[in-house]
C-alpha cells in the first residue's frame, strides 16, 4: 500500500509540477501569478494538513454532490485523498526543480527547432523534455525519497500503510518498541532499494555527458 500510493502521488504530482513549472515561466502574468501563488499556499501549509483537509474537506461538497445523484454517502476514498494531498505537495517542490531545469536548457535550442519549423508541442517533446529529465532527475529523486516517508501521514485517514498496520500491533501487543523499530525498518530498506534505482536512472540518462571537474 505504501508503495502504490507512493507511485500514484509521484505520478500525479509530476503532471502538477510541469504544469507549475511551464506557468512559472510563461510570458503570461496571470500564469506567472498562478504558478506563484501554487507553489507558495502549497509549500507554505504542512503536508499533515494537506491530507486531513483533502480528506475531511471534501466531505460535504461529496455528499451534497451525491445527494444530488441519489448517492449521499458519496466521499473521496482515503487513498485518493492521501494520493492528491500528497501530489498536491510533490508538485509544489517539483515545480522549483522543473523550473530550474528548463532554464538550464539553452534558449538556441528552441529557436533551432523553430528554425527547422517545428511547432512549439513538437519541440517540447521532441527537444526539452528528454534533455529535461536529465538535469531534473537527481532533484526529483530526494523529493521522491520525502514523498515516501510522507506516506505515513496517510494513516491520519485510516489508510492501512505501514505505520497505521505498526500503530495496530503495537497497540495490541503492547510492545509499540519492537514494531515501529521493524516500520523504520522497512521505510529504510525501501529507501536505500530507490536510491540504488536513483542511481543507475541518473547513470543511464547522463550517457554521453562529461562532468567536468572543478
Amino acid at each position: 500500500m505504501t508503495i502504490r500510493l507512493s507511485l500514484a502521488a509521484v505520478a500525479v504530482g509530476l503532471v502538477f509540477g510541469l504544469l507549475g513549472a511551464s506557468a512559472k515561466i510563461s510570458n503570461n502574468v496571470f500564469a506567472r501569478s498562478l504558478g506563484g501563488l501554487y507553489t507558495s499556499v502549497v509549500r507554505g501549509i504542512p503536508e499533515t494538513v494537506w491530507v486531513l483537509m483533502m480528506y475531511f474537506g471534501t466531505v460535504s461538497a461529496f455528499n451534497a454532490l451525491g445527494a444530488h445523484f441519489g448517492n449521499p454517502r458519496l466521499s473521496l476514498s482515503p487513498f485518493v485523498a492521501g494520493t492528491l494531498a500528497l501530489a498536491l505537495c510533490f508538485g509544489a517542490y517539483a515545480t522549483e526543480v522543473f523550473r530550474g531545469a528548463l532554464l538550464a536548457i539553452p534558449a538556441g535550442q528552441k529557436e533551432a527547432g523553430l528554425a527547422l519549423g517545428l511547432s512549439n508541442s513538437r519541440i517540447f517533446y521532441r527537444i526539452t523534455l528528454p534533455q529535461l529529465w536529465r538535469v531534473a532527475l537527481p532533484g526529483l529523486g530526494n523529493l521522491y525519497l520525502i514523498l515516501l516517508k510522507d506516506t505515513a501521514l496517510v494513516s491520519l485517514i485510516t489508510l492501512d500503510e505501514i505505520m497505521r498496520k505498526a500503530q495496530a500491533a503495537a497497540n495490541a501487543t503492547k510492545e509499540p518498541f519492537t514494531f515501529y523499530l521493524l516500520a523504520a525498518g522497512i521505510y529504510l530498506f525501501l529507501t536505500v532499494f530507490i536510491m540504488g534505482a536513483l542511481h543507475w536512472f541518473e547513470r543511464r540518462a547522463n550517457r554521453g555527458f562529461v562532468r567536468t571537474e572543478l
